[in-house]
């Protein structure tokens, strides 16, 4: 049953995800030193930014859970 929930939950992540990512096309110039810059639609740069800041968030968490035992 817990099996079922988790890929309910999967398909309306990948479908809100969906959604978000074909409203936001929009590109954006990101720009870096040096005058470097890299244009990419406003979804990837966002879903990029969150994929980044979940796995620090993760990484911090494992390290406090280790640093504890």
């Amino acid at each position: 049953m817990m099996n079922l929930v988790a890929w309910l939950f999967r398909i309306v992540v990948f479908v809100i995800l969906a959604v978000f990512a074909s409203k936001n096309s929009h590109p954006v110039m990101l720009q870096y030193t040096l005058d470097q810059s890299i244009e990419l639609p406003l979804s990837v740069v966002l879903l990029i930014s969150f994929a980044l800041g979940a796995l620090i968030a993760m990484i911090v968490v494992r390290c406090r859970c280790n640093s504890n035992d």
